[in-house]
């Protein structure tokens, strides 16, 4: 009797003690949980921004994300003069995911212009793409027609104002703020302009202030290539829209009436710049009937890429 009496006691206790085990097993601490995924965000680690056909639109998308946060943490402790640099880094970086994206949709992209429906001036997207528009939305991106049939993933409108805005230093807060203003719609396209005369001359107007203000500023070699870009189309055109009607028999040319008035606008508004200087350069050459190529040579502008 006094056998089975332990015997029981002994079983009681195995139980017991698997029980206990069983509980404490079971049970998931709420700190480790905490740590496991905060250590799962602090090793995510975003994609080479060297492009490789083995990744994702799903995976460039999350880096992009990923940076934005990141970012938007960084300029809310840094100084102006770092963010300077933060925003040159993010340009680059989003430049170049930009680019595995475009080489990873190229056929999507090919295809974009085909979807428009010319009868209803607007486009018809399929599913796939609509989805992949969305996508690309979260990351502050976008399908944009650029002529010619073709279309590109460009960074939406005021993007980078949203980040920087009173975040860096003055000049690179204006430059940013202008760049993203004149990315609402497409320079040109087709060989030909797709603003008007007057936009374009209030461009280089702000972009040769700029200059003048902000000489020392290390946007300057940029802002300058921009600047003489705008002069050359500005003063000479594009070859759909010129700013003159030429004579091949003569070898002469007669400047249009509308740039003929656009060029005394920025000369009567803008009387000391640069900008007034070429136009009224230009003007004087074809009232003298100076042949056009020669009129090219002289005016000393062109187009660097």
């Amino acid at each position: 009797m006094i056998k089975k009496i332990i015997t029981i006691c002994i079983l009681s206790a195995i139980v017991v003690s698997c029980k206990k085990e069983t509980t404490v097993s079971d049970v998931k601490p709420v700190k480790d949980s905490i740590t496991k995924n905060e250590t799962k965000e602090e090793l995510y680690k975003p994609v080479d921004t060297v492009c490789s056909p083995n990744k994702k639109t799903e995976d460039y998308i999350t880096a992009l994300q990923w940076y934005h946060t990141k970012i938007d943490k960084e300029v809310a402790e840094n100084t102006p003069e770092k963010n300077n640099n933060v925003y040159e880094d993010y340009l680059k970086i989003r430049e170049k995911y930009t680019e595995c994206l475009s080489s990873l949709n190229a056929d999507v992209l090919d295809k974009y212009v085909n979807y428009y429906d010319a009868e209803k001036e607007r486009y018809n997207l399929p599913e796939h793409v609509n989805k992949l528009a969305a996508e690309f939305k979260k990351a502050g991106l976008e399908f944009r027609e650029v002529g010619e049939g073709i279309t590109e993933i460009w960074t939406i409108p005021g993007y980078y104002s949203s980040i920087f805005k009173n975040k860096v230093t003055p000049d690179y807060d204006v430059y940013i703020s202008q760049t993203d203003k004149e990315s609402e719609s497409n320079y040109a396209a087709d060989a030909g302009l797709m603003i008007s005369w007057e936009e374009l001359g209030n461009r280089l107007m702000f972009w040769e202030n700029f200059i003048n203000k902000y000489p020392k500023s290390k946007l300057i070699k940029f802002v300058k290539q921009d600047y003489n870009n705008y002069l050359a189309d500005y003063l000479l055109g594009m070859d759909n829209t010129p700013t003159y009607q030429e004579d091949f028999d003569k070898g002469t040319g007669k400047l249009y009436d509308e740039n003929r008035a656009e060029f005394n606008r920025i000369i009567k508004k803008y009387p000391n710049s640069y900008t007034a200087k070429k136009a009224k350069e230009l003007i004087a050459l074809f009232d003298a009937q100076m042949p056009v190529n020669q009129i090219h040579e002289r005016i000393n502008v062109e187009r660097k890429y």
